[in-house]
């Protein structure tokens, strides 16, 4: 079997070097740059495979990729998505909600009704059930501490003062 070589230049080398030296670099691009200096090293497409545990075609398509784009492939490119719908203050709200007095005639909120009174008070154009259930998960306390609303014992809702809150969190 011919041997798949690869002629890194200088400072690619040496870039590769340094980022496999860095403590915390993601396992994608470990292991891309792996894949480039084995390559460089001599070795063929399925033995770099092999000791990377991936298929012989994906280092195949990492060789063409450096080839056509340089070191540049080796961070993913922005992957197409659906956009953000609600930012954190429209969760906010949809939270209060929740937390809020329920109808009348009603023991507690459901879903499916959350996503009618979200839709009907204008908070968003339109929510699934399902996406109101992922935005009332319990998620660890968030990173900024500004515009969080809490829940009293008996049921009222209340956002405390930035000193109350940085004082809150300084004490857990």
């Amino acid at each position: 079997m011919k041997k798949q070589h690869l002629k890194l230049k200088e400072t690619a080398e040496r870039y590769l070097t340094e980022l496999l030296s860095k403590g915390q670099v993601k396992a994608r691009i470990i292991r891309r740059a792996m894949a480039l200096r084995q390559l460089n090293q001599g070795a063929t497409l399925q033995a770099v495979a092999e000791t990377l545990k991936v298929e012989h075609w994906r280092v195949s398509i990492w060789r063409t990729k450096y080839l056509e784009n340089g070191l540049d492939f080796l961070q993913a490119k922005p992957r197409a998505g659906r956009p953000v719908e609600i930012d954190g203050e429209q969760r906010a709200k949809i939270t209060a909600l929740a937390c809020s007095a329920t109808p009348a005639g009603r023991a507690k909120w459901s879903l499916q009704l959350l996503a009618d009174k979200i839709v009907e008070l204008e908070f968003c154009e339109g929510i699934s059930p399902s996406q109101v259930r992922a935005i009332l998960k319990k998620q660890p306390p968030p990173a900024s501490q500004e515009n969080v609303v809490y829940r009293r014992d008996d049921g009222d809702i209340f956002v405390p003062d930035r000193a109350a809150i940085s004082g809150l969190w300084s004490s857990i």
